[in-house]
This record gives C-alpha cells, structure tokens and sequence, in this order.
C-alpha cells in the first residue's frame, strides 16, 4: 500500500482572539494529499477558530502548524466574502493570479471556464460588492479554484449557495481531489459531508471529541450502518452527558 503524504500537520495547544480565552484546546490533526476532511460540529464549537489558526488569522496561537514536505500553495475561502470595493470581480482574478504568479494564459483559460460552470461570466466586470451573497460565495470559491494549489482550507462553503452551484462546487472538489489535492472544509450540511468526505474531525466546545472515517465513527458510537447525522448526535449527547 502506497504511503499517504501528509500535507498539513495541526498541534493545537489552545488558540482564541485573546490569550487569556482561548476557544479551541488540544486539537491535533492531519490531511493526506488527495483527500476532503469534514470540520463538523454546533455554531460556537470552534470550527472557524481552528481554520483562522491555521491560516494565520489569529493573535494567540499556541501550538504547531506545519506543511511536511515544505511550504504549501493554500487557498483559504472564508465564510464571509472579502472584496475590494474599487476591483471588479475580473479584476479580483488578475490581481490573485499575480500574487501566485499564474502563467497569464493558464489562468485567463481557467478563469472564463470557472466563471462560465458558476455563470458569472455575464457579470465578471461588475463590482462583486454588490453582488447577492450567493453570488459573492461563488465569487470567493472562484479565486480560490482559479489558484490550483496543493491544499484547500474552506469555511462553510455551501451557505447561500443554490443546488446547481451547490453541484458544480462538489464537482470541482472532487476534480481537484483526484489531482492530489487535500481539503479542509467546515460545514454544517451533514448530508453533503457525508457524501463528499473521507474523513471527519468533530468539535464540541472548543475540544476535538472524535475524528475518524465514517466507518470508523459508526463504529466507535456503536452505530454501524448509521449516517454522519445520527452518529454526530451521539457522540455529541455523549459528550454533553460527560460534561
């Protein structure tokens, strides 16, 4: 069996907005190239703390964040769309295909292909800050897809998106997957995670409660069979129960 390449290595001690409040503790984890990871658990457990961590968006941080291997190429996609008020969305693109130093053909061809799949090409020279949310979510998942890197960081992905943009998304996860890439997503849509994730990691009030393949998992809750839904309730009551 061939060995799986790690990607990205997380040692989480504690981590906050303030070094006397840290909201995640001990959470420790792993991506292999070519596999999604769900980041699941309630509003407030930690989920975004744990990205912005690893992503450099955070002022108290202790632990280790490493890329084995050396220096990754990341896209990070937040929950909440960033853009410039005076860039059109077109104008986003060049300015990210500059900082990564695309090959101009590459991303101009990789560009119209993304923004026709997600059917913004009609609106590419408009300004993305008054765009509808949906339309800024596909916006933001645009210029992280246009980067083509080794590992994807996302934040709640599927929020405003409707079901065809929900679909063209996870056909482009899976594409860039099956090129090698690793994935970190967090989401709340159980079902699509279920459907689209190799692994798990789940989070409950700051502390890592269980990571593992659903196989894994079913087993561990004593639900084999179950879906990521039920066993997530579980070892969720579980954990509340202990605590």
């Amino acid at each position: 069996m061939a060995r799986k390449e790690k990607v990205l290595s997380v040692n989480l001690h504690r981590a906050g907005y303030a070094k006397e409040s840290p909201v995640v503790r001990e959470i420790s984890f792993h991506l292999n190239r070519g596999e999604i990871v769900g980041l699941i658990g309630p509003n407030g457990s930690g989920k975004s703390t744990v990205i912005k961590a690893i992503v450099g968006l955070l002022g108290h941080v202790e632990g280790e964040i490493s890329f084995p291997g050396g220096d990754k190429t990341y896209a990070y996609i937040p929950e909440q769309p960033v853009f410039y008020d005076e860039l059109t969305l077109m104008e986003h693109l060049e300015l990210a295909a500059s900082a990564y130093e695309l090959d101009r053909d590459y991303y101009r061809a990789r560009a119209e292909e993304l923004l026709r799949r997600f059917k913004l090409d009609r609106v590419k020279h408009y300004f993305p800050v008054n765009f509808s949310k949906g339309m800024q979510q596909k916006a933001m998942i645009i210029v992280g897809l246009l980067l083509n890197p080794e590992l994807f960081i996302i934040d709640e992905p599927f929020v405003g998106l409707d079901p065809s943009a929900t679909a063209r998304f996870i056909e482009l996860l899976e594409e860039n997957k099956a090129g090698g890439a690793a994935i970190l997503l967090s989401t709340h849509q159980l079902d699509l995670a279920e459907r689209i994730c190799d692994a798990y990691i789940f989070l409950n009030e700051g502390k890592m409660i269980a990571s593992g393949s659903l196989y894994s998992i079913q087993e561990r809750c004593g639900l084999p069979g179950a879906s990521l839904f039920d066993c997530f309730k579980k070892i969720l009551e579980q954990d509340d129960d202990r605590n």
